[in-house]
């Protein structure tokens, strides 16, 4: 869609300016960078950032787009915070991402309470758009989704400075029947790697020690640029870096997973031994249906080489469940695939009928009550196997990185070892010392539950 502007006098916000901002991000780590380069822009334009809604002159919705519920989350929310224009601060609300780059036009025509939209492709025009908020403009910006992330903008990390996402891509050239990426977010675009070094050189003046790079495919990084270097060729650049202990890679791609790859993961010391692999089923038949061609044997195959070559891999994957036309036979060779490989961490999810996608046209939709039904046999037999994976854990020392006081209680602190991720997987949850956020230290563990551990920090010589 052509980058256009609507204007209306109907949302005037009146003569005092706009001076403190407040941004809530949904979706995924990749939306998340999105939020923190908007806030990098506010930031140096002069911008005030709360996050407290009732304190915030204009409040930035940057939304998920991707599957059912995360559009019902992202309207609600905006529903939610237009509340704030009656009992609050707030005078402006601005809704981006996914959600308003895929249905901006129908959104502003159902929902008067937005005052100014962006896609994905316009990060960085927040302040000129609240600019035009002030002057009591209701500004469009709904253009190409191909925002520059080699351009260096501004960004303001919210996950704390010891841990931070690093995104290498944009976009994806995959075209699953199921997914709308593609339209959302436009083809698979490499970062160039001087930029990304620059990125994570600047992260690392602000003291991350663990980098998480992400993309839709991590795994085809460079492959869109001939000659270009590939994702071995940037951990081994990322390596190099002296303030940072651990590489995390999160998003890579079956097909795209080449042997040099894993010869890096295996050989590179700050590289996590963790792979996150979205698979999303195991049937060959489903997974043609899916687009993804007759791969079930190269998965196998693929976690084998993996296994082979780092013993202590964490393997983390996600699945679809209930997609058009599965029979039992088929959901039964999904479980049959997890018992057998005993993933660390799985996600697994109900197919999302997506409007647009061609697997919304397929003849034979499960029932909702049927993707339910199934949903929890999967998730009762993950979570079974998760656990004796956890309990087989105590008694094991691990190397952790300290996340900070846990959110149910200052009293115990939360950390991760190399074979989980932030957000995604669970904790180590530790009571027994104090450490400041970001402190690498070792810990034993002491019990191993469904999703989380417990253990206790030692010194050198084995005592907590």
């Amino acid at each position: 869609m052509a980058e256009r502007e609507a204007l209306s006098s109907k949302h005037q916000i009146g003569a005092k300016a706009i001076k403190t901002v407040g941004l809530i991000s949904l979706g995924c780590a990749k939306n998340l960078v999105d939020s923190e380069i908007m806030l990098g822009s506010l930031k140096k334009a002069g911008y005030d950032i709360t996050d407290a809604a009732w304190e915030a002159d204009a409040i930035i919705i940057n939304t998920c787009g991707f599957i059912g519920p995360a559009k019902e989350e992202s309207i609600d929310t905006i529903l939610e915070m237009a509340e704030y224009k009656k009992s609050g601060r707030c005078r402006a609300l601005i809704v981006t991402g996914c959600l308003s780059q895929r249905y901006g036009w129908e959104l502003l025509e159902e929902m008067p309470e937005i005052d100014a939209m962006l896609g994905t492709g316009q990060l960085d025009q927040l302040p000129q758009v609240l600019e035009k908020v002030n002057q009591g403009q209701r500004p469009v910006l709904l253009g190409q989704p191909q925002f520059d992330y080699d351009a260096g903008a501004p960004r303001l990390v919210t996950t704390g400075s010891h841990s931070v996402y690093l995104k290498i891509a944009e976009g994806c050239s995959h075209r699953c029947a199921y997914c709308m990426i593609p339209a959302i977010r436009g083809p698979y675009r490499s970062r160039s790697m001087e930029s990304i070094i620059t990125e994570a050189e600047e992260l690392v003046k602000q003291g991350a020690k663990e980098l998480i790079l992400i993309a839709q495919d991590t795994s085809a990084y460079g492959k869109d640029r001939p000659g270009s270097p590939g994702l071995p060729e940037l951990l081994r650049e990322l390596a190099k870096l002296s303030g940072v202990h651990w590489l995390r890679v999160l998003y890579t791609y079956p097909t795209t997973f080449s042997e040099g790859l894993i010869e890096e993961f295996s050989t590179n010391p700050k590289v996590c031994h963790y792979v996150d692999i979205p698979l999303q089923h195991a049937s060959n038949d489903v997974l043609v249906r899916m687009g993804r061609g007759p791969v079930a044997d190269l998965q196998r195959r693929l976690i084998g080489r993996l296994r082979e070559a780092m013993p202590d891999v964490a393997l983390r994957s996600s699945f679809i469940v209930g997609f058009p036309g599965e029979t039992e036979r088929e959901f039964q060779e999904l479980l049959d695939f997890l018992e057998e490989i005993r993933f660390d961490h799985v996600g697994i999810f109900p197919y999302s009928q997506e409007e647009g996608s061609p697997a919304a046209e397929f003849l034979d939709q499960i029932p909702e009550e049927v993707k339910e039904e199934r949903l929890q046999r999967a998730m009762l037999l993950q979570q079974r196997i998760t656990e004796e994976k956890n309990r087989a854990r105590v008694g094991e020392v691990l190397d952790v990185l300290i996340d900070g006081p846990s959110p149910e209680t200052d009293l115990v602190l939360t950390a991760r070892s190399k074979y989980q991720a932030p957000e995604v997987d669970g904790v180590i949850y530790i009571g027994n010392r104090w450490l400041p956020r970001g402190t690498l230290t070792k810990v034993r563990i002491i019990e191993g539950h469904t999703y989380d551990l417990v253990g206790e920090v030692i010194d050198e010589s084995g005592d907590p």
